[in-house]
């Protein structure tokens, strides 16, 4: 539904106005709305019709909207006039009807507004709605905040369409570490056992937080005796520690890569863990998602042969004006958007002096020779086998593209997706629609899958400063 409505609010039911921009941002927003009822303008189905054509995420869309409406009036008994119910498709528990606009609506609209313009016109179908059902709340759903606003002007309520949001709050984001009360010990050591495994050590631990853990969340303890640790196992009220292998110190250093604070270290283990089939890193331009997520995959696919080659996409999203066609392959075509893969690389092909430039040179090509570019518009119905895929600034991907990558993971094959919610340059999408939100809320606790946020820049001091006082 558009927002949660009170039980007082629930027994009337509220009529909402679809602005084109919904359906065409979740073609599934028809069956959202719970008990209330749905209608459609006619200037929507035109913009639908029009917006059909092409290959783009929006075309796509706006074609599985009309189908849907194709199928509820194919599937309706009765007249359209009357609504259609929603509820024979049974999608999300939609009981409400659908309702399309039969009659020119002889409202008026403002003279200040422009009659011809598409949204005006849906602003007055719906004051002429709001003048039919005196008594029953018309609410216009758009995800143009420009619409909302000239609506808000005519007295007219509108509001964005929130179901896509996995997160009202992105300040409840789930951030993959937690640190453990100054009294952990006192209140958890009843009944803990400890044991060393594979050079780890282990501890069973029952007390008030370990209900609230979570599967690969972590867990720090900072006073007097420091503890890092990821939770392996969840047994009724009890939880079972793992320590983790220190990647601060330069004898674990991961293709000359060290990591340099705590969120580091975490992702590290995180990165080179084979259990781990999908790691999410979040955080601020310069925390070093990009570079420790390459020298992990460099150091588990050239030194420990896991993986066959890394692959590595990004949305391409420019931040300013599009430079327009680019010549070449595929991998031509995508390399203008991989400059980070580029310095990435110079960092990581900066540590083997040993060799001289030609030992440089030849390590770089061994390097470039196992990672292929690729570009998100070719990945529907490919499967990677035995790949390390790093998918960057997947913050500008919907919930629907990440679900269409995530599912292109064959056996052998680990995922990791880098991202800074407070960077998104995607229209429609927000910090709580975003697919990278979308992904880390919904396999948060999951066996085989873990995240960390980054909290701390280590690029340089300006850039830190940068990020802190602009």
């Amino acid at each position: 539904m558009a927002k949660r409505s009170t039980a007082k609010e629930q027994t009337i039911r509220k009529l909402f106005v679809l602005d084109t921009n919904v359906l065409m941002h979740d073609p599934t927003s028809l069956f959202h709305f719970q008990e209330h009822d749905v209608y459609l303008p006619m200037v929507t189905l035109e913009e639908l019709d029009d917006n059909k054509k092409g290959l783009s995420e929006v075309a796509r869309n706006a074609r599985q909207a009309s189908r849907f409406l194709d199928e509820i009036v194919q599937q309706s008994n009765g007249s359209i006039t009357d609504g259609i119910s929603l509820t024979q498709k049974g999608i999300n528990g939609a009981s409400g009807r659908m309702f399309f606009q039969t009659q020119a609506v002889h409202g008026e609209i403002p003279a200040n507004l422009a009659g011809a313009k598409a949204d005006n016109q849906i602003l007055g179908v719906v004051l002429d709605l709001q003048h039919k059902f005196a008594k029953r709340p018309v609410i216009l759903v758009s995800k143009d905040i420009n619409m909302r606003l000239k609506a808000h002007a005519l007295g007219i309520a509108a509001e964005d369409y929130f179901n896509d949001k996995a997160l009202e709050d992105t300040d409840l984001l789930y951030s993959g570490v937690r640190e453990l009360p100054k009294d952990f010990w006192e209140t958890h050591s009843r009944d803990m056992k400890s044991w060393q495994e594979g050079g780890r050590t282990f501890y069973r631990v029952n007390g008030p937080i370990t209900p609230t853990l979570l599967l690969n969340e972590f867990v720090y303890f900072e006073h007097g005796q420091p503890l890092y640790a990821r939770v392996r196992q969840r047994e009724g009220r009890g939880a079972v520690l793992e320590t983790l292998k220190d990647y601060t110190a330069q004898r674990n250093n991961v293709w000359g890569i060290n990591a340099r604070n705590r969120e580091q270290n975490f992702a590290l283990n995180l990165l080179m863990d084979t259990d781990i089939d999908f790691v999410t890193l979040l955080g601020q331009a310069g925390t070093g998602k990009t570079l420790l997520a390459l020298a992990a995959g460099l150091h588990q696919t050239l030194e420990d042969k896991r993986y066959s080659e890394i692959i590595i996409t990004r949305v391409t999203v420019p931040l300013g004006e599009d430079i327009g066609f680019l010549p070449g392959t595929e991998e031509e075509k995508m390399t203008p958007w991989m400059g980070a893969l580029e310095d990435n690389l110079e960092v990581l092909n900066k540590g083997d002096n040993e060799g001289g430039d030609w030992g440089r040179q030849a390590t770089s090509d061994l390097i470039r020779a196992r990672i292929k570019i690729k570009s998100l518009n070719f990945m529907r119905g490919r499967t990677f086998i035995n790949k390390y895929i790093i998918i960057d600034e997947a913050q500008n991907l919907t919930p629907k593209q990440m679900k269409t990558l995530i599912t292109r993971a064959g056996p052998g094959t680990k995922m990791i997706c880098l991202g800074n919610i407070a960077q998104i340059d995607t229209p429609y999408l927000t910090e709580g629609s975003s697919g990278l939100t979308y992904v880390v809320d919904r396999f948060k606790g999951w066996d085989h899958s873990a995240h960390v946020t980054l909290q701390r820049g280590e690029r340089s001091r300006l850039a830190d400063y940068a990020a802190e006082v602009l």
